[in-house]
């Protein structure tokens, strides 16, 4: 991927930055909060913001072509320096990743009905591929699946159960994978349709995402088959294209906000005194912002390396694994030193860094649990073994 150059680069990270830092991190006090995210008024609010300052959709340009994974990387980090960054920067999940999706493999008309709404910031999108687990539906393990796709004429009826599904309350757009007798396929839908029912907005201990994760019914959902992406059967490769690069798009977005939230501890430190002297003389205290700084540097390079892999033109599937897991822990870490450096203080809602402890947590999860990808990372170990080694 060729992407713009390091100094375009550095110019809209740096635009993008200080469109976070002077315009919405002001907000995030007398944002509107509940257990499902912001309201999309308020989000559409934050846009009006962005495009204003020409920072909405910042790692797609006028042309439609996208930033290097390395060029995105420096953009999203910056965009992540408040949780409403990426949603007024419209570079939130489980956007961007459908975006760079169908930049990727959508036809023209499809790029033309639903991707131009999404890169105006106009239109929300969800990806219904995870399943209720208490029925035995796919999760981590997206063979489980069992939402069914059957031809019918020329259009292809989708009926199944689904879980866990970010943004489909209050999205316009929908990415729904089912399979046939080929194997998996993906569809394209306007939202909202009265043959996908909302049964309930789960409680999750995140927040930071518009419309929240729902559990979802598909009954008898009729999709025109010129909206299949691609051909009966090609539902998990086209979701391998999505699949690292937006995974490697949140640690990004999450590096950026343990970065504030660091420097908001780092200044706790610097200013509250205890036992005689400020915190960030207290050894232990000291240690654990080091220890922070190390992390915070080590996710970066992880994060670079990676998209470095994804630029060569690889799937990078083991490089994503090694780094969602990587990043997702360092930045456990520094969430947790974080709240723990500024005490009670950090488990109020005075400032982020509860949330961002909160949201991380949630993205140990999120795009795969740390012990899958350690598992499949495993599986490659022997494999690669074995090749090497034959019997």
């Amino acid at each position: 991927m060729v992407g713009v150059g390091a100094e375009r680069t550095a110019e809209i990270a740096a635009s993008v930055e200080r469109f976070v830092r002077d315009v919405v991190i002001p907000l995030e006090q007398g944002a509107p909060r509940s257990s499902h995210g912001p309201s999309d008024d308020f989000v559409q609010a934050l846009r009006v913001k962005a495009r204003e300052a020409g920072v909405l959709t910042p790692h797609i340009l006028p042309d439609g072509s996208h930033l290097s994974q390395r060029e995105t990387a420096k953009v999203l980090i910056k965009s992540g320096l408040s949780p409403l960054g990426p949603l007024a920067c419209n570079t939130m999940a489980p956007d961007e990743g459908n975006m760079y999706l169908l930049g990727k493999v959508g036809s023209p008309e499809l790029k033309d009905r639903f991707l131009k709404k999404m890169v105006a910031g106009e239109a929300r999108s969800a990806f219904f591929m995870t399943e209720p687990a208490a029925e035995g539906g796919a999760g981590s393990d997206p063979s489980m699946m069992q939402t069914t796709c059957v031809q019918d004429g020329n259009h292809w009826v989708i009926n199944g159960r689904k879980a866990f599904i970010t943004g489909a309350d209050g999205a316009k757009v929908g990415i729904v994978m089912a399979k046939s007798a080929d194997g998996a396929c993906m569809f394209l839908v306007d939202l909202p349709d009265p043959a996908i029912r909302i049964d309930r907005v789960l409680d999750t201990i995140d927040s930071s995402m518009p419309g929240g994760h729902s559990v979802i019914t598909i009954d008898n959902l009729r999709v025109p088959a010129d909206q299949m992406l691609g051909q009966s059967g090609e539902g998990f490769q086209y979701a391998q294209v999505r699949l690292s690069p937006a995974r490697l798009s949140h640690c990004m977005r999450w590096l950026g906000a343990c970065i504030r939230a660091n420097e908001i501890a780092t200044a706790y430190a610097c200013k509250r005194q205890a036992f005689g002297k400020l915190l960030v003389d207290h050894e232990g205290v000291g240690f654990m912002l080091a220890e922070n700084l190390i992390d915070i540097q080590q996710s970066e390079l992880m994060i670079d390396w990676c998209a470095s892999v994804l630029d060569s033109g690889s799937l990078g599937t083991a490089e994503s694994s090694m780094a969602k897991v990587a990043v997702s822990e360092a930045l456990m870490r520094i969430a947790d030193r974080c709240v723990q450096i500024m005490g009670g203080t950090g488990v109020s809602g005075d400032t982020i860094v509860e949330q961002v402890f909160r949201e991380i947590r949630a993205f140990r999860i999120y795009d795969g649990p740390t012990e899958v990808h350690k598992w499949s990372l495993a599986k490659k170990v022997k494999r690669d073994f074995l090749k090497a080694n034959p019997a």
